[in-house]
Formats: structure tokens, sequence, C-alpha cells
């Protein structure tokens, strides 16, 4: 339903005017505890192609820099008359906390390392798209695992689509439970992209590190790095994805961001046609 949805809603966003009157005089307050550019931007703009009216919170700018709760802080906008609620926070369940308590649509936009929902809806999508049904294929999720909130949304969703997961990365970044998810393990890059159908590429959370994982940035891209002349290595297609940001000549290099193999770009376009779509069931459903 939901990519069925997305695909009638990216009609809409590469049509001359844009905006659909979906959710005219619903109010949206995007509540964003942690920076953001990519996450922010594309929910917003798929509020506003749904002619949605928006309210944005930053936690830089508000009362829990005085020592306001979260659970004060939404009651507060809710009090307000908003009807959804897009939510990053750095606690990871603090979404979960949010709906036992309050009666309101409440949408994750990443917690902490726990998920990044929406955007393994897009991913998904962006796959689909471009190899047909994930039944069977072969998806491979490189980089920090351990930190990586994409990464266990993105295996949730891809094996409820049948297809088989494989991480790499340093075995540092690797979870211990990785393997009871049903999701294989592969440390040798060159290996790993030779199995695979698709790679999704991931960087290095040195944000969310509170010891060194990794000896080195320069020692990670030269095990774990990747570059055109790996994939062309390989001899096959192979899809090639990022999350964002990307850190280029780190996790990945810029020929092969900017290549034929590439669909990055189409994953933020694809973001915004399914943020509009969760924002619309979502409405419909309430």
């Amino acid at each position: 339903m939901i990519f069925k949805t997305a695909l009638e809603f990216k009609e809409v966003i590469n049509r001359p005017i844009k905006k659909v009157p979906s959710l005219r005089d619903v109010t949206i307050a995007n509540v964003f505890f942690e920076n953001s550019t990519r996450t922010r931007i594309s929910f917003e703009l798929a509020e506003r192609r749904l002619s949605a009216d928006i309210v944005n919170f930053s936690a830089s700018s508000s009362s829990v820099t005085k020592g306001e709760t979260l659970l004060d802080t939404v009651n507060n906008i809710l009090a307000m008359k908003v009807d959804m609620v897009v939510m990053r926070h750095p606690a990871p369940g603090a979404h979960h906390f949010l709906a036992q308590h309050i009666d309101a649509n409440i949408i994750n936009a990443g917690d902490g390392t726990h998920e990044h929902p929406t955007q393994a809806l897009l991913d998904a999508f962006s796959m689909i798209e471009k190899i047909g049904p994930l039944k069977g294929k072969k998806i491979l999720i490189v980089g920090d695992i351990l930190h990586s909130r994409v990464a266990l949304s993105n295996i949730y969703c891809l094996q409820k689509l049948g297809a088989h997961v494989k991480v790499c990365g340093p075995p540092t970044l690797i979870p211990t439970f990785i393997e009871k998810m049903g999701v294989g393990v592969e440390y040798d890059v060159q290996k790993a992209l030779a199995w695979c159908d698709v790679a999704n590429i991931l960087r290095i959370q040195l944000e969310r590190q509170d010891i060194r994982y990794i000896p080195s940035i320069r020692e990670y891209t030269q095990y774990f790095g990747i570059n055109k002349a790996m994939i062309e290595k390989v001899n096959k297609d192979i899809v090639i994805m990022h999350p964002g940001p990307i850190n280029r000549g780190v996790e990945i290099s810029s020929d092969l961001a900017d290549s034929e193999y590439s669909i990055i770009l189409d994953q933020v376009e694809n973001g915004v046609a399914i943020r509009m779509a969760v924002l619309y069931l979502l409405a419909a459903a309430k």
C-alpha cells in the first residue's frame, strides 16, 4: 500500500504543479532533537506538497535547553492543535514512549542507533524501481552497522520483502547479534560485492562513538572503502546506494558515487514520495 501510494505521489512531484490538497487543514509538527538536513527537508517538502500546515521545532532553540521534558514539550505542541508529529530523537525508543502517552500520530524520523523506518521504505522502493521485486535478491549493507539505525530498519524491511541480506564491515562495527537475525556476515568487501545485487553503503558515525572502534579513517578506507574499479572488477551490474551524508573518499569514492551504478539521487527523490505516502495514509487512518 505504501509503495503503491508513493508511486502515485511520485507522478505528482514530477509534474508542473507539484501540490495536491490531500492534507489541507492538517497541521504537522516537525520536532527534531538532532541535527538533520536530508530527512528534515524531505519531510517538510512532502508536507508542503500535500498542502499541510507546518510547525518546525528545533531543540537547540527550545525550552528543552532549560530542562523541559520530552513529554511536556510534545504535549505543549499538541495543545496548539497539532494533528501529527514527525520526530527525530537521540534516545532509542523515544517514539514508542510518546505513543503510549499521547493520542496523536507520531512518525519516527530516526531514534538514536535504533531505527529509521522511512529511510528503509525509500531504500526498498528505490531498489524495486531499479531491479524489480526483491524476493530472492541479494542485498549488501556495508559500513558502520553497529551505530546505524538505517541498517537495522533496512534489514527488517528487506527480509519482509523476501530479500537475502548480508553485512560487511570491521568486526568491531558488526553487532554480535546480527547472525541471529538471519543476516550473513562478510569481512572481505570484494567477496561481498561479488555476492550482491545491491550494495547500500553507510558512513562511519563518529558522532555516535564514545570509544575508537577503528584504528583510523585512512585504514577503514583502505579495507572497506568502495570505488568504481572494485565494482568493475566484479564484472556484473551492481546497484550502488547511500542514505547520506556521503563522506567522499572515505566509504565511497566520488567516481562511484557519481557513476552509472549509483541511484543515490533517486533515493533522495523517492524519499519525498515515500514520506508523502506515509503522511497521507496515517492521516486517512486517523
